[in-house]
């Protein structure tokens, strides 16, 4: 089945599948914002939002663009429940799934095929892992320079005091200014970064690359809603799929479309991924389902898919076609259309001088406004009056994609 094109769009639904993000999704509506209204600004059109009505979290867009007016409903999937439910770990049971995460990745040989596409994401990967042990190093050096000055302290002021006791309260003020400093380390995770990033890697790690069942009881839920807008009287649906978001929204759209959930008449379906990190999961030796989800997807004529992502993002896998480097391309296939934001290029030197180290910041551009902005435009393409496919028809995919086959494991049976 092919899809129907829509070349002016006057009503869009939007689906959001944000990352492995604890944060309420309040965020997000608050980031389109502001960052649509600087986008307008540089590019010269108008755009608005207002609140959205209904139970789930989302918001009205409004804009008009090259002569038309569109009117599009954002909503954003939510998962930041069972994120927060996934980092409810204690520092002890945090620095056991160091040691298992590490042992998956390692042992399974999927770090080292990982670091064969890009050094960036794995950088990343590993960067949890020297941050923690770094922050136990310093926690048992001051632990141990604080017993030992207590208990010089202790034989000089009373020297009466047995050796056995002075020694007891050297160790125990060591381990409390051990507890201290991980505890002081944890409550500043919010810059670091540390626990976060190794909760993100151990939620994959821990499965094998599966999906964990509350995931997929709630990737059902998200098909059922995107089913739904395919159904109604929108133009286009568009599922935008960010990080980790854009490996759900495989297998969701897989399942949709396995459903025959996509109907000949209905609204042209798109779909967007951004900065993704397949192969962290898709090269992992039980990510069956996602596998067999990315090979169906890349053949199908009932969406358009787009992959955006840039070199200057040192956290996604960039310009790595997610289907043939999990070596699970079928001959001819056709998705995803792998292109470059090309941030060293969109920002200018002034903008990019002042974003380049921010990396996580960075792994959140394809959500913002670009002062030299080029054919990639978010704002464009969830607010403007042409379809995913109409956008981007005849666009080649950038030279510098990677389509090498590189995961040790291949496997798409159950």
């Amino acid at each position: 089945m092919v899809q129907a094109v829509h070349k002016q769009v006057k009503k869009r639904r939007v689906f959001y599948i944000p990352g492995y993000d604890p944060i309420h999704p309040r965020r997000y509506r608050e980031l389109y914002r502001t960052e649509s209204a600087a986008q307008a600004q540089v590019s010269g059109y108008d755009i608005g939002i207002s609140p959205k009505s209904g139970e789930n979290y989302g918001w009205q867009v409004t804009t008009s663009m090259d002569n038309t007016h569109v009117d599009a409903e954002v909503e954003v999937l939510v998962w930041s429940d069972i994120v927060r439910g996934s980092m409810a770990s204690t520092i002890p049971a945090t620095y056991v799934q160091l040691v298992r995460t590490a042992w998956t990745y390692i042992a399974s040989g999927t770090l080292r095929r990982l670091m064969w596409l890009r050094k960036g994401p794995v950088i990343a990967a590993l960067y949890p892992v020297g941050m923690l042990i770094l922050q136990l190093l310093l926690a048992l050096i001051a632990g141990r320079i604080g017993g030992v000055a207590v208990r010089a302290g202790l034989e000089a002021v009373l020297p009466i005091l047995p050796d056995m006791l002075t020694l007891a309260v050297g160790w125990a003020v060591g381990l409390v200014l051990i507890v201290a400093f991980l505890r002081w380390f944890k409550a500043k995770d919010g810059k670091l970064f540390a626990y976060y990033l190794m909760h993100d890697y151990a939620y994959s790690a821990h499965w094998k690359g599966a999906n964990p069942p509350e995931l997929e009881a709630r990737m059902s839920q998200f098909k059922a809603t995107i089913a739904a807008a395919l159904n109604s009287d929108a133009d286009e649906v568009l599922v935008v799929g960010h990080s980790s978001g854009a490996h759900l929204g495989v297998s969701i759209l897989a399942d949709l479309i396995r459903d025959g959930s996509v109907p000949a008449s209905g609204p042209a379906l798109g779909f967007l991924s951004l900065g993704q990190v397949v192969p962290m999961v898709s090269f992992l030796p039980l990510a069956t389902r996602l596998r067999a989800d990315l090979s169906f997807l890349s053949m199908r004529d009932e969406l358009t898919w787009v992959d955006v992502t840039a070199p200057g993002d040192g956290c996604a896998f960039a310009l790595c076609d997610p289907v043939a480097v999990s070596g699970v391309a079928p001959d001819g296939h056709k998705w995803p259309l792998v292109i470059s934001a090309a941030f060293t290029q969109t920002l200018s030197p002034e903008r990019w001088a002042e974003l380049r180290w921010k990396f996580f910041r960075l792994h959140f551009q394809y959500l913002c406004a670009f002062d030299r902005v080029g054919d990639y435009d978010y704002f464009r393409i969830t607010g403007g009056p042409l379809t995913l496919a109409e956008r981007f028809e005849g666009r080649a995919p950038s030279k510098s994609r990677i389509d090498v086959p590189a995961s040790k494991y291949t496997s798409m049976a159950p």
